[in-house]
């Protein structure tokens, strides 16, 4: 966060206020439930694409940028607890009907915020334990283009009782490759046993994440 976070964020406020002030946005619902969550779903997206380029527009984001970086947690969620005291305010000076409106407003617009800064490519950590580990290793790395981890392990079970060495595959995808790679195991051999994880962050290796702007 340094002088150009600054001043892009200043550029960001001002544009904001001026658009407010200027731009005319006509009622296109009285459905308070739509206004709440098609309001936070843009709230969202202006946010996320203000952070995306480098800036915020309010200083509610800055604390959230800060915090995010420190904890291991998203920045919407960051944004909801803070307005969780907001809310709390909220239902004790004006109402409770009120507060539950804009609760449901900022858990879309933090969704959405999470879905714009984290993109659409949520990691998968995939191991697999198979006997054409060599097979598999080979097509991660040739047909998806991704690194692969060998662990040297042992089975506990087979046909005649004894254990055997095997090599244990580990990679990490993105969900939208994941569809392939079942595929491609499934032609190298079907009774592969694969297990998935979900990623919440990485950092280095083949696959990064692009950062956010400073």
């Amino acid at each position: 966060m340094g002088r150009r976070f600054a001043l892009k964020t200043a550029l960001a406020i001002v544009g904001l206020s001026i658009c407010v002030a200027v731009v005319p946005f006509p009622n296109v619902t009285d459905d308070d439930l739509l206004v709440a969550i098609f309001g936070g779903f843009f709230l969202g997206a202006g946010i996320g694409l203000a952070i995306r380029g480098g800036a915020v527009i309010d200083g509610t984001e800055i604390l959230a940028i800060y915090l995010s970086r420190k904890f291991s947690t998203t920045i919407g969620d960051i944004i909801i607890l803070i307005n969780v005291v907001i809310f709390s305010f909220a239902a004790y000076l004006l109402s409770i009907e009120i507060a539950l409106y804009s609760m449901i407003a900022y858990i879309s617009a933090s969704k959405t915020l999470d879905f714009i800064i984290e993109g659409i490519e949520e990691y998968m950590g995939i191991t697999i334990i198979s006997s054409q580990s060599d097979r598999i290793k080979e097509m991660i790395v040739q047909k998806l283009g991704r690194g692969v981890t060998i662990y040297k392990g042992q089975g506990g079970y087979s046909e005649n009782g004894k254990s055997r060495d095997i090599d244990i595959v580990y990679t990490v995808i993105t969900r939208l490759e994941l569809n392939k790679l079942n595929t491609e195991i499934e032609l190298i051999e079907p009774n592969a046993f694969i297990i998935m994880n979900s990623i919440k962050d990485i950092k280095g290796g083949m696959i990064k994440k692009r950062p956010l702007k400073d």
